[in-house]
Protein backbone atom coordinates (compact mmCIF):
# COMPACT_ATOMS: atom_id res chain seq x y z
CA UNK A 1 0.00 0.00 0.00
CA UNK A 2 0.92 3.66 -0.40
CA UNK A 3 0.36 5.89 2.62
CA UNK A 4 -0.92 8.88 0.65
CA UNK A 5 -1.87 9.50 -2.97
CA UNK A 6 -2.44 13.04 -4.16
CA UNK A 7 -4.13 14.38 -7.28
CA UNK A 8 -3.14 17.83 -8.45
CA UNK A 9 -2.10 20.19 -11.23
CA UNK A 10 1.57 20.72 -10.26
CA UNK A 11 3.12 24.01 -11.25
CA UNK A 12 6.56 25.58 -11.47
CA UNK A 13 6.89 28.49 -9.06
CA UNK A 14 9.33 31.30 -9.72
CA UNK A 15 9.51 32.93 -6.31
CA UNK A 16 10.64 36.51 -5.84
CA UNK A 17 11.03 37.99 -2.37
CA UNK A 18 10.81 41.79 -2.00
CA UNK A 19 10.69 44.36 0.78
CA UNK A 20 7.24 45.30 -0.47
CA UNK A 21 5.16 44.68 -3.58
CA UNK A 22 5.84 47.14 -6.42
CA UNK A 23 3.46 49.86 -7.52
CA UNK A 24 2.95 50.75 -11.18
CA UNK A 25 6.03 52.06 -13.00
CA UNK A 26 8.44 51.50 -10.12
CA UNK A 27 11.75 49.63 -9.91
CA UNK A 28 12.80 47.71 -6.79
CA UNK A 29 15.55 45.17 -6.04
CA UNK A 30 14.96 41.45 -5.52
CA UNK A 31 16.05 40.23 -2.08
CA UNK A 32 15.98 36.53 -2.96
CA UNK A 33 14.65 34.29 -5.73
CA UNK A 34 14.08 30.57 -6.19
CA UNK A 35 12.61 27.98 -8.56
CA UNK A 36 10.41 25.46 -6.75
CA UNK A 37 7.59 23.11 -7.59
CA UNK A 38 4.15 24.16 -6.41
CA UNK A 39 0.60 22.90 -6.07
CA UNK A 40 -1.47 22.25 -2.96
CA UNK A 41 -1.51 18.45 -2.95
CA UNK A 42 1.86 18.25 -4.71
CA UNK A 43 3.68 20.22 -2.03
CA UNK A 44 1.84 18.37 0.74
CA UNK A 45 3.23 15.13 -0.72
CA UNK A 46 6.78 16.53 -0.62
CA UNK A 47 6.24 17.37 3.06
CA UNK A 48 4.94 13.85 3.75
CA UNK A 49 7.92 12.31 1.98
CA UNK A 50 10.33 14.51 3.97
CA UNK A 51 8.68 13.22 7.14
CA UNK A 52 9.16 9.61 6.05
CA UNK A 53 5.83 8.57 4.53
CA UNK A 54 5.26 6.79 1.20
CA UNK A 55 3.47 8.90 -1.41
CA UNK A 56 2.35 8.89 -5.00
CA UNK A 57 1.22 11.68 -7.33
CA UNK A 58 -1.45 11.53 -10.05
CA UNK A 59 -0.96 14.50 -12.36
CA UNK A 60 -0.01 15.80 -15.80
CA UNK A 61 2.92 18.03 -16.72
CA UNK A 62 4.37 19.11 -20.02
CA UNK A 63 7.38 17.78 -21.86
CA UNK A 64 9.20 21.03 -21.17
CA UNK A 65 11.98 22.00 -18.77
CA UNK A 66 9.48 22.96 -16.06
CA UNK A 67 7.98 19.48 -16.31
CA UNK A 68 11.50 18.06 -15.94
CA UNK A 69 12.11 20.00 -12.73
CA UNK A 70 8.73 19.07 -11.24
CA UNK A 71 9.21 15.38 -11.97
CA UNK A 72 12.79 15.32 -10.71
CA UNK A 73 11.78 17.05 -7.46
CA UNK A 74 9.25 14.27 -6.81
CA UNK A 75 11.81 11.59 -7.64
CA UNK A 76 14.54 13.00 -5.42
CA UNK A 77 12.04 13.05 -2.53
CA UNK A 78 11.02 9.43 -3.23
CA UNK A 79 7.47 10.29 -4.31
CA UNK A 80 6.16 7.68 -6.74
CA UNK A 81 5.77 9.22 -10.21
CA UNK A 82 4.49 6.17 -12.06
CA UNK A 83 1.17 8.01 -12.59
CA UNK A 84 2.73 11.38 -13.47
CA UNK A 85 2.21 11.82 -17.21
CA UNK A 86 4.37 13.90 -19.55
CA UNK A 87 2.15 15.32 -22.30
CA UNK A 88 3.56 16.48 -25.63
CA UNK A 89 2.31 19.93 -26.57
CA UNK A 90 1.15 20.59 -23.01
CA UNK A 91 2.69 23.58 -21.24
CA UNK A 92 3.44 23.02 -17.58
CA UNK A 93 1.73 25.57 -15.35
CA UNK A 94 3.96 28.50 -14.35
CA UNK A 95 3.41 30.81 -11.38
CA UNK A 96 5.19 34.05 -10.55
CA UNK A 97 4.99 34.37 -6.77
CA UNK A 98 5.79 37.79 -5.34
CA UNK A 99 6.23 37.83 -1.56
CA UNK A 100 6.77 40.93 0.54
CA UNK A 101 8.47 41.10 3.91
CA UNK A 102 6.88 44.40 4.94
CA UNK A 103 3.29 43.08 5.03
CA UNK A 104 4.17 39.36 5.19
CA UNK A 105 1.87 38.79 2.20
CA UNK A 106 2.17 37.54 -1.34
CA UNK A 107 0.61 37.79 -4.79
CA UNK A 108 0.51 35.03 -7.40
CA UNK A 109 0.36 35.45 -11.18
CA UNK A 110 -0.14 32.17 -13.03
CA UNK A 111 -0.92 30.53 -16.34
CA UNK A 112 -1.86 27.08 -17.64
CA UNK A 113 -2.26 23.80 -15.85
CA UNK A 114 -5.13 21.49 -15.04
CA UNK A 115 -5.93 18.32 -13.13
CA UNK A 116 -6.07 14.93 -14.92
CA UNK A 117 -9.33 13.80 -16.51
CA UNK A 118 -11.61 11.25 -14.86
CA UNK A 119 -10.80 8.85 -17.70
CA UNK A 120 -7.10 9.03 -16.77
CA UNK A 121 -7.58 7.67 -13.25
CA UNK A 122 -5.99 4.30 -12.47
CA UNK A 123 -8.55 2.64 -10.20
CA UNK A 124 -6.24 -0.11 -8.94
CA UNK A 125 -3.55 2.43 -8.10
CA UNK A 126 -5.99 4.56 -6.10
CA UNK A 127 -7.22 1.54 -4.14
CA UNK A 128 -3.79 1.30 -2.49
CA UNK A 129 -4.12 4.62 -0.69
CA UNK A 130 -4.60 4.82 3.06
CA UNK A 131 -5.33 8.51 2.46
CA UNK A 132 -6.27 10.44 -0.68
CA UNK A 133 -5.33 14.11 -0.61
CA UNK A 134 -7.14 16.47 -2.99
CA UNK A 135 -7.43 20.25 -3.47
CA UNK A 136 -11.04 20.12 -4.69
CA UNK A 137 -14.22 18.06 -4.72
CA UNK A 138 -15.54 18.30 -8.26
CA UNK A 139 -14.90 16.21 -11.38
CA UNK A 140 -11.84 13.97 -11.14
CA UNK A 141 -11.50 14.61 -7.41
CA UNK A 142 -15.04 13.43 -6.68
CA UNK A 143 -14.51 10.22 -8.67
CA UNK A 144 -11.21 9.53 -6.92
CA UNK A 145 -12.87 10.11 -3.55
CA UNK A 146 -15.53 7.56 -4.44
CA UNK A 147 -12.93 4.97 -5.48
CA UNK A 148 -10.81 5.42 -2.36
CA UNK A 149 -13.78 5.27 -0.01
CA UNK A 150 -15.05 2.10 -1.65
CA UNK A 151 -11.61 0.55 -1.08
CA UNK A 152 -11.61 1.54 2.60
CA UNK A 153 -9.31 4.57 2.42
CA UNK A 154 -9.92 8.06 3.76
CA UNK A 155 -10.10 11.45 2.05
CA UNK A 156 -8.35 14.64 3.14
CA UNK A 157 -9.22 17.91 1.46
CA UNK A 158 -7.34 21.19 1.22
CA UNK A 159 -10.22 23.67 1.24
CA UNK A 160 -8.12 26.74 0.58
CA UNK A 161 -10.72 28.80 -1.24
CA UNK A 162 -14.48 28.51 -0.86
CA UNK A 163 -16.06 26.13 -3.37
CA UNK A 164 -19.70 25.08 -3.29
CA UNK A 165 -18.67 21.66 -4.63
CA UNK A 166 -16.74 21.04 -1.41
CA UNK A 167 -19.78 21.81 0.72
CA UNK A 168 -21.89 19.51 -1.46
CA UNK A 169 -19.43 16.64 -0.97
CA UNK A 170 -18.88 16.83 2.80
CA UNK A 171 -20.27 13.31 3.18
CA UNK A 172 -17.30 12.08 1.06
CA UNK A 173 -14.64 13.96 3.05
CA UNK A 174 -13.11 12.41 6.18
CA UNK A 175 -10.64 15.12 7.16
CA UNK A 176 -11.70 18.66 6.30
CA UNK A 177 -8.87 21.22 6.63
CA UNK A 178 -9.75 24.72 5.44
CA UNK A 179 -8.19 28.16 5.43
CA UNK A 180 -9.39 31.35 7.07
CA UNK A 181 -10.54 32.50 3.61
CA UNK A 182 -12.92 29.54 3.43
CA UNK A 183 -14.08 30.16 7.00
CA UNK A 184 -14.83 33.82 6.29
CA UNK A 185 -17.12 32.82 3.41
CA UNK A 186 -19.25 30.61 5.66
CA UNK A 187 -20.69 33.53 7.59
CA UNK A 188 -20.63 31.77 10.99
CA UNK A 189 -18.09 33.66 13.11
CA UNK A 190 -18.24 31.14 15.96
CA UNK A 191 -15.40 28.76 15.07
CA UNK A 192 -16.51 25.89 17.28
CA UNK A 193 -20.12 26.09 16.11
CA UNK A 194 -18.93 26.18 12.49
CA UNK A 195 -16.73 23.12 13.05
CA UNK A 196 -19.60 21.18 14.63
CA UNK A 197 -21.96 22.10 11.82
CA UNK A 198 -19.52 20.80 9.21
CA UNK A 199 -18.76 17.67 11.23
CA UNK A 200 -22.47 16.80 11.37
CA UNK A 201 -22.47 16.71 7.56
CA UNK A 202 -19.75 14.06 7.27
CA UNK A 203 -16.11 14.78 8.14
CA UNK A 204 -14.78 13.11 11.28
CA UNK A 205 -12.14 15.85 11.74
CA UNK A 206 -12.61 19.56 10.97
CA UNK A 207 -9.79 22.11 11.16
CA UNK A 208 -9.51 25.77 10.18
CA UNK A 209 -6.12 27.46 9.84
CA UNK A 210 -5.70 31.18 10.56
CA UNK A 211 -2.08 31.91 9.71
CA UNK A 212 -0.27 33.78 12.47
CA UNK A 213 -3.33 33.31 14.72
CA UNK A 214 -2.87 29.53 14.74
CA UNK A 215 -5.57 26.97 14.06
CA UNK A 216 -8.69 25.51 15.65
CA UNK A 217 -10.65 22.36 15.09
CA UNK A 218 -12.79 19.49 16.18
CA UNK A 219 -11.42 15.98 16.60
CA UNK A 220 -13.12 12.67 15.92
CA UNK A 221 -13.73 12.49 19.68
CA UNK A 222 -15.84 15.64 19.51
CA UNK A 223 -13.34 17.69 21.52
CA UNK A 224 -12.80 21.25 20.29
CA UNK A 225 -9.21 22.52 20.39
CA UNK A 226 -7.06 25.50 19.49
CA UNK A 227 -3.34 25.55 18.69
CA UNK A 228 -1.42 28.86 18.71
CA UNK A 229 1.05 29.60 15.94
CA UNK A 230 4.76 29.39 16.70
CA UNK A 231 6.75 32.62 16.79
CA UNK A 232 9.44 32.46 14.10
CA UNK A 233 11.09 34.95 11.73
CA UNK A 234 8.82 34.86 8.67
CA UNK A 235 10.38 35.14 5.22
CA UNK A 236 7.59 33.77 3.02
CA UNK A 237 4.20 32.15 3.72
CA UNK A 238 3.94 30.51 0.29
CA UNK A 239 2.99 26.85 0.73
CA UNK A 240 2.48 27.12 4.49
CA UNK A 241 -1.02 25.67 4.27
CA UNK A 242 0.06 22.94 1.84
CA UNK A 243 2.83 21.85 4.19
CA UNK A 244 0.45 21.95 7.18
CA UNK A 245 -1.85 19.52 5.37
CA UNK A 246 0.98 17.11 4.64
CA UNK A 247 2.25 17.26 8.21
CA UNK A 248 -1.27 16.77 9.58
CA UNK A 249 -1.71 13.63 7.49
CA UNK A 250 1.67 12.40 8.76
CA UNK A 251 0.28 12.68 12.27
CA UNK A 252 -2.80 10.71 11.31
CA UNK A 253 -0.54 7.95 9.99
CA UNK A 254 1.14 7.84 13.40
CA UNK A 255 -2.23 7.37 15.11
CA UNK A 256 -2.20 10.79 16.80
CA UNK A 257 -5.37 12.66 17.73
CA UNK A 258 -6.44 15.78 15.83
CA UNK A 259 -4.89 18.25 18.26
CA UNK A 260 -1.54 16.43 18.18
CA UNK A 261 -1.66 16.41 14.38
CA UNK A 262 -2.41 20.14 14.35
CA UNK A 263 0.45 20.87 16.76
CA UNK A 264 2.86 18.93 14.56
CA UNK A 265 1.50 20.57 11.42
CA UNK A 266 1.91 24.02 12.94
CA UNK A 267 5.54 23.26 13.82
CA UNK A 268 6.36 21.99 10.32
CA UNK A 269 4.64 24.99 8.76
CA UNK A 270 6.45 27.40 11.09
CA UNK A 271 9.83 26.02 10.06
CA UNK A 272 8.84 26.24 6.39
CA UNK A 273 7.97 29.96 6.51
CA UNK A 274 11.53 30.82 7.56
CA UNK A 275 12.64 30.11 4.00
CA UNK A 276 11.48 31.33 0.59
CA UNK A 277 9.00 29.14 -1.29
CA UNK A 278 6.82 26.19 -0.47
CA UNK A 279 9.50 23.48 -0.42
CA UNK A 280 12.96 24.72 0.51
CA UNK A 281 12.02 25.13 4.17
CA UNK A 282 10.27 21.77 4.63
CA UNK A 283 12.02 19.99 7.54
CA UNK A 284 12.53 16.31 8.27
CA UNK A 285 11.05 14.68 11.39
CA UNK A 286 14.25 15.02 13.42
CA UNK A 287 14.33 18.78 12.83
CA UNK A 288 10.66 19.10 13.84
CA UNK A 289 11.11 17.12 17.04
CA UNK A 290 14.13 19.23 18.01
CA UNK A 291 12.16 22.43 17.33
CA UNK A 292 9.23 21.25 19.47
CA UNK A 293 11.64 20.35 22.26
CA UNK A 294 13.94 23.38 22.21
CA UNK A 295 12.26 26.05 20.11
CA UNK A 296 15.41 26.21 17.98
CA UNK A 297 15.47 25.45 14.24
CA UNK A 298 18.44 23.45 12.96
CA UNK A 299 19.22 25.41 9.80
CA UNK A 300 21.95 23.23 8.28
CA UNK A 301 19.71 20.99 6.18
CA UNK A 302 17.33 23.82 5.28
CA UNK A 303 20.17 25.95 3.97
CA UNK A 304 21.29 23.08 1.72
CA UNK A 305 17.77 22.91 0.31
CA UNK A 306 17.67 26.66 -0.24
CA UNK A 307 20.91 26.44 -2.22
CA UNK A 308 19.60 23.59 -4.40
CA UNK A 309 16.34 25.35 -5.23
CA UNK A 310 18.06 28.67 -5.95
CA UNK A 311 19.37 26.99 -9.12
CA UNK A 312 16.85 24.16 -9.49
CA UNK A 313 16.60 24.32 -13.28
CA UNK A 314 20.33 23.85 -13.87
CA UNK A 315 20.64 21.35 -11.00
CA UNK A 316 17.91 19.19 -12.54
CA UNK A 317 19.73 19.10 -15.86
CA UNK A 318 23.07 18.34 -14.20
CA UNK A 319 21.77 15.65 -11.84
CA UNK A 320 19.66 13.73 -14.38
CA UNK A 321 22.08 14.06 -17.25
CA UNK A 322 19.07 14.01 -19.54
CA UNK A 323 15.50 15.19 -19.67
CA UNK A 324 13.28 13.57 -17.06
CA UNK A 325 10.91 12.08 -19.64
CA UNK A 326 13.83 9.72 -20.28
CA UNK A 327 14.26 8.77 -16.62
Amino acid sequence: MIDVIGIDAPCMDFLVNLDKLPSTNCSIPILESSWQGGGKAATALIALARLGDSCGIIANVGGDLYGDVIKWDFIRHNVDVSRLKRLTGYCTSLSLVLSEREAMGRSVIWQGGGAPLVTELDVEYLKQAKYLHVPGAGGVFAEAMRIVHKAGGKVVIDADRYDAAIMDKLDMIDIFIASEFFFNKLGNKDIEACCREIQRKGPEIVVFTFGEKGCAGLGADGVFFTVPAFSVPVVDTTGAGDVFHGAFIHGLLQGWNARECAQWGSAVSAIKVTRLGGRAGIPDSETVRAFLSTGVIDCAELDKRVKWYSNALENTINETGRRSDEI
